[in-house]
């Protein structure tokens, strides 16, 4: 049986974004208990920006997210966005052939 793959993938902004809508958390009072900049929070909720360890684990302190959860959605978001990279998976597969043809 293959590997499931999500057919979109979900960036961690997306989580944290709905998680301080329903806190009825403003942005600003966000940013600004984490020493985050109101637009680097803008961007990583509105997922333009990846979430880095630090500021995944900013916001677990902030919110009690696991950052590892966090995390763990920006690697699966990452990778799948590579898959969709046409060129990239070009040349994974000329590295492929010619890591194969050294064994």
């Amino acid at each position: 049986m293959g590997k499931y793959i999500c057919q979109r993938p979900i960036h961690p902004g997306e989580l944290l974004k709905e998680e301080i809508e329903c806190r009825h958390l403003p942005q600003t009072q966000l940013a600004a208990q984490t020493g985050i900049s109101y637009k680097v929070l803008n961007d990583i909720l509105n997922c333009r920006r990846p979430l880095t360890t630090n500021t995944a684990m900013l916001f677990e302190a902030a919110l009690g997210i696991s950052a590892g959860l966090l995390m763990r959605m920006q690697l699966d978001y990452n990778m799948q966005q590579v898959t969709r990279d046409k060129s990239f998976m070009e040349r994974l597969t000329q590295v492929r052939k010619y890591a194969s043809s050294l064994l």
